[in-house]
């Protein structure tokens, strides 16, 4: 049996800014404008979210999943000890992943549009930031698929299923909704 958690806006968003980040980066130094629109896109979608984390269902919101900084690195020393607890959600570590892409996805695309305008067209220091920023995005990508598969191994669940379907199995006693 399994319980839906996931809503169609975070699916959707979620395999979005996977593909808008895809994008970019195949274009980054060849055909310009399907990059400058990945990261219109990009950016796009992270304002959506930014909304739905405030106003969406349960597991979308959040004040649902994020975790404070003692929690989550509680949870990531028992992810080392092979006991973290399964969450319906995002687990913390998942949260700070988040938090983390969000930010490092908006500062990308926020430097890449700067170096559109007039005032910082040809800025060496943008394009240096906005390639670290790439750059960076690039590890925490890898981070994340690194860890939804031990997390999927870990707790016999498939999660990249779980974000295109929407469910996942039903919450035992030990686990938290």
């Amino acid at each position: 049996m399994s319980v839906k958690v996931w809503d169609p806006f975070v699916r959707l968003f979620h395999w979005g800014l996977a593909a808008s980040f895809l994008v970019a980066w195949i274009t980054a130094d060849e055909w310009g404008t399907l990059h400058h629109w990945a990261g219109y896109a990009a950016g796009s979608l992270i304002t959506l979210r930014l909304v739905w984390g405030l106003i969406g269902t349960r597991y979308a919101r959040f004040t649902q999943f994020i975790k404070s900084p003692s929690a989550t690195i509680g949870y990531l020393r028992d992810i080392v000890r092979g006991r973290e607890q399964r969450y319906v959600g995002h687990n913390p570590a998942g949260a700070a992943m988040i938090v983390a892409l969000l930010l490092a996805m908006s500062g990308c695309a926020f430097t890449g549009w700067l170096y559109t305008t007039d005032a910082f067209w040809g800025s060496d220091l943008v394009e240096h930031i906005h390639e670290f920023l790439a750059n960076g995005l690039l590890a925490l990508v890898l981070l994340h698929v690194g860890g939804v598969l031990l997390a999927s191994l870990r707790h016999h669940e498939n999660l990249i299923r779980a974000m295109v379907t929407g469910r996942k199995r039903r919450p035992m006693s030990d686990d938290v909704a």
